[in-house]
């Protein structure tokens, strides 16, 4: 099928079920097409012109669809921000990314109204889903404006802020393309197309993570110029995305391991009681994913999982299923177009088998928004690269050892508590862990774990012997966390993204890591 892309389709096909709102509400293609194009039409006669940016703090819902759609047919930037953001935080962003138009929920009404305060943004150009003191009714944009597709449509670019480590979020900026918004769709086809996703053929799409995180947000987004349906959850939840799997018969999601995790820690009987057969292309990304648990995943849905890497600045590296089964451990191969190079601290190649920093090509020229300090750092010739260690095998398949930050160098050995994280998860009185260097006056760094217990585990200084009497049988002595805390829960975002900082810096306050 010819992949027409969402705005011709909407007009092809307005009553074809595009949406399912996590409400379960279900909205056409041509209700979300014409209301994307009355924003269009809304924002312009409010001066917003070609080049402008769009800032949401929105949660999955239909209104976020509808901006976006409108952003990437009206040629303007799209910054999603993170709605666990201080009002601080959220401020910087609204600054720095000279935002003209700012969409926020009534659920974040007290932290979108301060940050919306300290930058001075006009009431004109601030705009609710429900109420909001000093904002505009978003639904107020639409009204009296046309449902007919914009003149001079151009298409839009994202414009996403990386987490970091440490100091402010940088944005990774691109130019606005100079194209029809159709051509970009051509353009991020691949995208999706890799994971052998076709267009069409009444497809499912389920949005498991907040649309703030790229992976969701491009995922979701390419599946309505698929045309395929997209069903969005709230917020997750493991038993609720089996259900969605179910009612929907869903074909597609992308997840991530933290997610995967939670599936498994379900009890059988649980598992057991939704039929997940209509899964065709499982996607994930964003950590090291254990093998014993992709094992397992393999065993319940079959051969339906794909892993990639990359990130917000570009990538990157894929497997197929039946690739990962011959390679378990790998996140494959560079994508068409791409390169994976390792390279050591001094910018040369390392060989096969040899660990070094995972440095890609720069597909498509990106800055650091207002840092070019940070853009030439990341760089080496046409390469870029955002901090993670690996190796490449005889092959090409790269493995992943962990991020440079994250590395442990106990007595001069590095330790990748990612793979020590993946031993405590195979203990089932684990529900979560994180392993990281803390302070020794001899070592340098000893090796600590933190656990988040598993349902119906006693936490208690037994299982924290045990759970190092567990690593001391599997792993090498050096790569043993010294001690474990146990804690009711670790520091994670919604996507399943670890603050390990807010763990291990306490440890570090006034003293200097090595890396």
């Amino acid at each position: 099928m010819e992949l027409r892309g969402f705005w011709s389709a909407s007009q092809e096909q307005p009553g074809r079920r595009a949406l399912v709102d996590p409400a379960g509400r279900e909205v056409t293609a041509g209700e979300l097409g014409a209301a994307a194009n009355r924003l269009v039409h809304g924002l312009r006669a409010r001066g917003l012109t070609a080049g402008d940016g769009v800032a949401v703090v929105l949660p999955n819902s239909r209104e976020l669809l509808e901006v976006l759609l409108a952003t990437m047919q009206a040629g303007w930037h799209y910054t999603a921000i993170n709605s666990h953001l201080t009002a601080s935080e959220i401020a910087y962003i609204l600054e720095n990314s000279g935002a003209r138009a700012f969409f926020a929920h009534a659920r974040y009404a007290e932290v979108c109204a301060e940050a919306a305060a300290k930058v001075g943004l006009a009431a004109d150009a601030c705009f609710a889903v429900g109420g909001i003191p000093g904002f505009m009714p978003a639904a107020g944009l639409q009204a009296g404006q046309p449902e007919t597709p914009p003149a001079e449509r151009l298409a839009g670019q994202f414009m996403q802020y990386t987490s970091g480590t440490t100091g402010r979020p940088k944005a990774v900026q691109r130019a606005i393309p100079q194209m029809a918004p159709e051509q970009m769709v051509q353009a991020w086809a691949p995208n999706l197309a890799r994971y052998d996703v076709e267009p069409g053929g009444g497809r499912v799409h389920l949005v498991t993570s907040p649309m703030y995180h790229m992976a969701s947000l491009a995922f979701g987004y390419l599946s309505l110029h698929f045309e395929h349906s997209v069903v969005l959850m709230d917020h997750w939840d493991a038993e609720e995305a089996l259900r969605l799997i179910e009612r929907h018969r869903v074909n597609t999601t992308h997840m991530v391991p933290t997610q995967f995790h939670r599936l498994m820690q379900l009890p059988e009987a649980v598992r057991a009681r939704y039929d997940v057969s209509s899964l065709r292309n499982v996607m994930h990304a964003a950590a090291p994913c254990p093998v014993e648990l992709k094992k397992r995943l393999f065993d319940w849905w079959g051969p339906v999982i794909y892993e990639y890497y990359g990130a917000t600045e570009g990538g990157g590296a894929y497997c197929s299923p039946a690739e990962w089964l011959a390679h378990p451990g790998t996140v494959g191969r560079p994508w068409p177009g791409a390169e994976i190079r390792i390279l050591d601290d001094e910018g040369a190649d390392c060989p096969p088998g040899t660990v070094g920093t995972v440095y890609m090509k720069n597909i498509m020229p990106f800055e650091y928004k207002g840092d070019p300090d940070k853009t030439n750092e990341s760089r080496r010739g046409d390469l870029f690269t955002v901090g993670d260690v690996g190796e490449l095998d005889a092959d090409g398949f790269l493995y992943l050892r962990d991020r440079k930050i994250d590395m442990i160098i106990s007595g001069g050995v590095n330790v990748y508590p990612a793979e020590v994280e993946a031993v405590l998860l195979e203990h089932p009185a684990v529900g979560d862990a994180a392993v990281f260097g803390v302070p020794h006056d001899d070592w340098g760094e000893e090796v600590k774990a933190v656990v988040e217990s598993a349902s119906g585990a006693e936490p208690g200084a037994a299982l924290a012997e045990e759970l190092l009497a567990f690593c001391r049988e599997r792993l090498a002595r050096y790569k043993c966390p010294r001690s474990v805390d146990l804690v009711a829960a670790l520091p994670r975002d919604p996507n399943g993204k670890l603050y390990k900082r807010k763990l291990r810096d306490p440890y570090w306050e006034g003293r200097e890591r090595s890396i």
